[in-house]
């Protein structure tokens, strides 16, 4: 029975990896565009109106040489609304937008957030790690707080 603990120990370790890369696959996916954005067409959207979902407006671009779009969309949130103007960058091959600057970063790492928070509490409970849990606890809430007080 001496086994049981390090096998405990082993899976709980698993989850927590599974946890952390299932954030950050999640924040992947629109992170990439926000944090990799050279060669990108860059712009302003104005949100002409919303859905259950997404919300669409009229996208211009900076660099001039892109048409303007009327038919470009962004994921909706708290932070998006009718009439208000943001800046964005265009998904290669799509008509979906996302926020650019330290905002549209933040608020593309959330994921990444919560799976901070959900590890902390596998790793303080499950593996009894106190310290590493509260550096993960903290880190997810620290994400949290920067990306509400960045939108």
């Amino acid at each position: 029975m001496r086994v049981f603990p390090y096998v405990r120990d082993g899976v709980l370790v698993l989850v927590v990896s599974v946890l952390l890369v299932a954030g950050v696959w999640a924040s992947w996916g629109t992170a990439q565009h926000v944090l990799l954005s050279k060669g990108r067409v860059h712009g302003v959207m104005t949100v002409t109106g919303c859905g259950a979902e997404v919300c669409t407006g009229r996208f211009v671009p900076d660099d001039g040489v892109a048409p303007a779009r009327t038919d470009m969309t962004i994921a909706r949130s708290v932070a998006v609304a009718k009439g208000e103007a943001y800046a964005v960058v265009v998904k290669p091959d799509t008509s979906e937008v996302v926020r650019t600057g330290w905002g549209g970063g933040l608020y593309a790492w959330l994921p990444l957030a919560g799976a901070l928070v959900l590890a902390s509490f596998v790793v303080g409970g499950g593996l009894r790690w106190s310290r590493a849990a509260w550096c993960a606890g903290v880190a997810g809430g620290a994400l949290f707080v920067a990306s509400f007080l960045a939108l």
